[in-house]
């Protein structure tokens, strides 16, 4: 039963910041792609709202990555050795809570990124 509310409440805390996310997409949809000189110059209400993007991106997928996908290979109750991450991946793949593995790991490469400032390098963040 504990396990069922700390799922729950971990798919609360992903949808605040999926739904926050998606704000911050649809307000920066105009303006993509972003190229480096465009990120360097812009106003401060589009440098909160990327700032937005960037912060709820990270969040949910580090909240994805820490508390749900492992929630999940918990409820499916598969038998295995699943030390390693890749090998939590491949299962969660083959369960389908997630769609590819390598789209995953792409994603975790770009919160990586984003969690990197590089004030003198916008070239860096170049968003696409």
């Amino acid at each position: 039963m504990k396990n069922h509310y700390v799922y729950q409440g971990t798919l609360e805390v992903c949808q605040i910041h999926a739904e926050r996310l998606s704000w911050a997409m649809n307000e920066l949809k105009p303006s993509i792609p972003i190229s480096p000189d465009e990120l360097e110059n812009l106003s401060p209400l589009k440098l909160a709202i990327f700032d937005q993007f960037v912060v709820r991106f990270s969040k949910l997928h580090n909240a994805m990555g820490a508390k749900l996908l492992p929630a999940v290979l918990e409820l499916t109750q598969e038998q295995g050795d699943l030390n390693a991450f890749i090998d939590k991946l491949n299962r969660l793949e083959k369960v389908g809570a997630i769609e590819s593995v390598d789209e995953w790991l792409e994603l975790r490469e770009m919160r990586n990124q984003f969690a990197h400032d590089y004030p003198q390098d916008p070239e860096i963040q170049q968003v696409y």
